[in-house]
């Protein structure tokens, strides 16, 4: 059962909303430790002076922000305590705005909102009034010993979510990208834009996050499974690059017709019944003559 990770109010306006913070998200990650390949020993990690190459003990280790190469500025936690933000229980809105105004670049990670015992009735009165309003709330919060930008919005299941930010200044500008083409050469003509939008069309649906799966991560456990179970695993080669496809139009047809005959869905096209051979009739008896 998930636990709560904090806890504090929504301040809003004058009105604060007690609540505790839940994540959304649990990560399925398949996690490894390093061993030794000959023994099959866990390796253990140390921390090492590489000048005197002893082990270094974790009170002699300090911070440093690197200057230069082997030029460090060393930097102390107490120093590091006099800037930590003020530690607060509040989440202050400070904006409201469009959801459709927010970048999704800017989205980092997840969290549930839920009210303290008490606290339904200012809860609710905030959901319904930002669901009403279709507004994004933008707020400060302290996470961690670290201020963290959040966006607070309705969710399915009559819940607030609120997804913590990336800042503007760490956001990377798609223009500071050398390898991004000139304008010229992302000129497609109304042919093609037009049978591109027809196969956009053709796979739209309603979104079904139930219908993605990891299956790389399936089949990594799988694959623990099958040699935890003794069995050899044959390495398979390497699947051969994607061909460059030349003819953008050729491609655009077969990709039309590969639709097409799937179905439309991208399932496989239902397959037209045969039609059943009549039932044969019994042989008649030819009448025996008499001589």
């Amino acid at each position: 059962m998930p636990r709560s990770i904090w806890s504090g109010a929504i301040s809003f306006g004058l009105v604060n909303v007690p609540v505790k913070l839940y994540s959304a998200v649990s990560r399925k990650t398949v996690r490894f430790h390093q061993l030794n390949g000959k023994t099959g020993h866990r390796i253990a990690q140390k921390r090492v002076d590489p000048a005197t190459g002893d082990e270094v003990a974790f009170d002699d280790i300090v911070k440093g922000y690197e200057l230069t190469k082997e030029r460090y500025v060393v930097i102390t936690p107490d120093e590091l305590d006099l800037l930590d933000p003020e530690k607060s229980r509040t989440i202050d809105i400070e904006d409201f705005v469009d959801l459709a105004d927010i970048d999704p670049v800017f989205y980092d990670h997840p969290y549930y909102l839920v009210p303290e015992r008490g606290a339904a009735k200012a809860y609710g009165l905030l959901l319904d009034a930002m669901r009403r309003s279709g507004k994004v709330a933008i707020a400060k919060v302290v996470l961690r010993s670290k201020e963290q930008l959040v966006a607070i919005r309705p969710a399915p299941g009559d819940v607030l979510m609120m997804e913590t930010m990336i800042f503007a200044d760490e956001v990377v500008a798609p223009d500071s990208i050398d390898d991004l083409p000139e304008a010229e050469s992302l000129q497609a003509s109304e042919r093609e834009l037009a049978m591109a939008q027809q196969l956009i069309d053709s796979l739209a649906t309603a979104f079904d996050p139930g219908k993605y799966r990891d299956e790389y991560r399936e089949k990594v456990l799988e694959l623990i499974e099958r040699k935890a179970a003794g069995e050899e695993i044959a390495v398979q080669p390497e699947a051969p690059q994607p061909a460059r496809v030349p003819d953008l139009m050729a491609a655009l047809e077969a990709s039309l017709a590969a639709v097409k005959q799937d179905g439309g869905d991208g399932a496989p096209a239902p397959k037209k019944p045969k039609r059943k051979a009549p039932a044969k009739q019994p042989a008649k008896r030819k009448a025996s003559s008499r001589s």
